[in-house]
């Protein structure tokens, strides 16, 4: 687990967070950990981006950020109009690999989704994940319209020949309803990978001793934290005995 890939099914869906928690509890593990952003948009010079909040979070990590562009957009439309050079998959790749010679793990924290644009010929996440031969974890959102969207980040990237090392909730509700507890079971029959963890909502608003302890309790040990994902459906109401929300 050398180097991952931390991809989305949209943006807003919760990858800061997750890759903060993977972060923090390896650095509590006393694992070396770099974050890469190869493409930050939306945010201007001097503002705090996704890399300073993993940062606040998970402690004393190393953190590049490639690319900044002005504009909340897709990083090759946010480039063309900015004006600033494209990040190609090859120059993610070769800082990712750079990091990983001096680091036990190194997070690729994307933008949006697997195959959202970084410049003019198309280059993707996906092709970052192809390169390195990196594991991809997918995380999504916990709602109605989660599994359409996850079973097509999956399918396109087996079909890339990419490792999708599982799926992880980024915000989960504190009173989740009817889709939300049936998505905890269906979630990993249609990604085709297991669920590797449900981090609570709000969970980034913590102190970084407490979101350590909220991210071990929704990771599984595959990051080394705890969550069972059939425990944890075990303790949720069952949908198919119509048992009141």
């Amino acid at each position: 687990m050398s180097v991952l890939i931390v991809t989305g099914t949209d943006t807003e869906v919760g990858k800061t967070v997750v890759t903060a928690a993977i972060a923090a509890i390896a650095v509590e593990h006393g694992h070396r950990v770099a974050v890469i952003k190869p493409a930050q948009t939306g945010v201007s010079d001097g503002e705090p981006g996704d890399v300073d909040v993993v940062r606040g979070l998970a402690g004393e990590i190393t953190t590049r950020e490639l690319r900044r562009y002005p504009d909340p957009l897709a990083p090759d439309t946010a480039a063309r109009r900015s004006g600033i050079e494209y990040v190609t998959p090859a120059e993610v790749a070769e800082a990712a690999a750079d990091l990983n010679a001096s680091h036990d793990l190194v997070l690729v924290e994307g933008a949006g989704g697997l195959l959202v644009r970084l410049d003019d010929k198309g280059g993707s996440m996906a092709d970052v994940a192809w390169s390195l031969a990196a594991p991809v974890v997918v995380v999504a959102r916990a709602g109605l319209g989660t599994l359409n969207a996850t079973a097509l980040t999956a399918e396109v990237a087996t079909r890339r020949g990419l490792n999708v090392a599982g799926v992880v909730v980024g915000s989960w509700p504190a009173e989740p309803g009817l889709a939300e507890i049936c998505n905890v079971t269906d979630l990993p029959v249609v990604a085709g990978a297991p669920l590797l963890g449900l981090l609570d909502e709000h969970i980034g608003e913590l102190s970084p001793g407490g979101f350590l302890a909220a991210a071990e309790r929704g990771l599984s040990p595959w990051f080394g934290g705890r969550f069972d994902p059939e425990l944890f459906a075990a303790g949720l109401p069952n949908p198919d005995l119509g048992t009141p929300l």
